[in-house]
């Protein structure tokens, strides 16, 4: 399960999923759906800073397997035994 667009520089809001994502896992972590004037698609959201939301998923067994950057955003992809 990735986790999209982890903002550096913001503390929050913090991209943390897409229209598919499993809605359980997104209540899990408090996060709002919304679409964004512009894009053809839904993605969940938290006001949360992305260390929160990394140890959040970590107390439910996600693990980070890789991260990148592409600008000022940050990629963490997780995955859960």
């Amino acid at each position: 399960h990735p986790l999209p667009r982890l903002s550096l520089q913001e503390v929050g809001p913090t991209m943390v999923g897409d229209e598919h994502s499993d809605p359980s896992l997104m209540n899990f972590l408090g996060a709002t759906k919304r679409n964004v004037l512009g894009n053809n698609f839904w993605e969940y959201y938290v006001n949360d800073a992305p260390r929160v939301v990394l140890n959040k998923l970590e107390s439910c067994g996600y693990r980070v397997v890789s991260m990148t950057g592409v600008g000022q955003t940050l990629v963490w992809c997780l995955h859960k035994e």
